[in-house]
């Protein structure tokens, strides 16, 4: 099946090589530029593409308002493209927010460098984002609220009518095979957990916001994050996150110590280990990995340090990245959960967590959080 995109930047020179190197895949068809937001949504409405790549500063409408109206009138996977700088990832992250699925770093020199290295990550990026749960990657994030009943969308450019809240629970569509004992309802069993490990990728950062503002600041466990992301983002994505929520969170740095009410979010482009003692190990990213920083890496250095107080939970993402390091804090008696795909941007790490019957429990992602602090406190 061929995936349609439409390309939104308002620099000729991108515009052309990005639509170039998507043409060379052909399963994949550009069937439509725009030059800015406004473009964009009228584009948008007029092809019906399945993916829109999209550039953050432009005339007349910037990229993250046209996010926005796109989300309200035509639910839309956007791949955003955005500069590996401490502004670059405050805009990403608000996109983000907003409504896109994923990002890629905009970078001329390494289109010019590295061309086939480039075009490979874009058709992925494009071919997975393609297949993403639309429903929730218009969801904004918010805390638990009453339900909102849905209105209709402005039909000017000004602002957007702000996009519903979906609040209750939903189903699993992927429950584990029969002889698999797990828990997709309920409260989860209580435990005193030494150690709250989360792992997550595309579709994380909105996933994480939403898990980590349930939690209360007497939250009685450490947490460590893991979010595959460049390491110009980690920072600012910390930040954010410390600003929204009860708890502390900050970008984990070599020798911090665990504990109770601050999570620690491992830093882009290198590698988190915990020890014995509690203590944050923070290594060079390894260029034989294909993620820096590595779920499996950091679950593993859990499960060698902690035994079976871990209690360990794999969100959205691509791959299966979290499954080898699910499997050894398994064997060391520690807990499991996944996130349940019909609330997943992407369907993939959580699955092969599922697929692989190391789930002691899968929940939707407005439970997870919910399921924390009743398993903890």
């Amino acid at each position: 099946m061929v995936v349609k995109v439409l390309v939104v930047d308002d620099s000729g020179f991108f515009r052309r090589r990005v639509s170039e190197i998507l043409s060379a895949d052909p399963s994949i068809q550009v069937v439509g530029t725009a030059t800015n937001g406004k473009e964009a949504i009228d584009q948008a409405l007029a092809l019906k593409p399945d993916v829109i790549t999209m550039d953050y500063e432009m005339p007349m409408m910037d990229g993250i308002t046209a996010v926005r109206h796109i989300m309200q009138r035509c639910p839309t996977p956007v791949l955003m493209f955005s500069s590996l700088t401490h502004e670059g990832a405050r805009v990403t992250l608000d996109a983000l927010d907003a409504g896109a699925v994923d990002f890629l770093p905009k970078n001329f020199e390494d289109i010019s460098r590295n061309p086939e290295k480039v075009k490979q990550l874009l058709c992925e990026k494009v071919h997975s984002i393609s297949r993403s749960n639309r429903r929730f990657s218009s969801a904004p994030v918010a805390a638990p609220s009453p339900a909102v009943t849905p209105t209709p969308a402005s039909s000017s450019y000004g602002s957007p009518t702000p996009a519903p809240v979906r609040t209750t629970p939903v189903a699993s569509r992927a429950p584990a095979p029969a002889h698999a004992a797990v828990s997709t309802s309920g409260a989860p069993k209580r435990k005193a957990y030494k150690l709250v490990a989360i792992g997550t990728s595309t579709g994380g950062p909105v996933a994480l916001q939403r898990v980590l503002t349930q939690l209360p600041a007497s939250f009685p466990a450490p947490i460590v994050l893991i979010q595959h992301m460049p390491a110009a983002f980690t920072k600012a994505f910390a930040e954010r996150l410390d600003k929204l929520c009860q708890i502390s969170v900050k970008e984990a740095e070599d020798g911090d110590i665990l504990r109770p009410g601050l999570a620690l979010l491992a830093p882009g482009g290198k590698q988190m280990m915990i020890d014995g003692r509690g203590a944050v190990k923070i290594l060079p990213g390894d260029e034989r990995l294909n993620y820096k920083p590595c779920v499996d890496i950091t679950f593993g250095s859990a499960a060698k340090s902690y035994g079976d107080k871990v209690l360990a939970v794999v969100l959205t993402g691509m791959g299966a990245d979290g499954r080898e390091g699910a499997r050894l804090l398994k064997q060391g008696g520690s807990a499991i959960w996944a996130q349940d795909e019909a609330s997943c941007v992407i369907y993939g790490m959580p699955m092969a967590i599922v697929k692989a019957e190391l789930a002691d429990a899968v929940y939707s992602l407005d439970e997870i959080g919910k399921h924390l602090v009743e398993a903890c406190l």
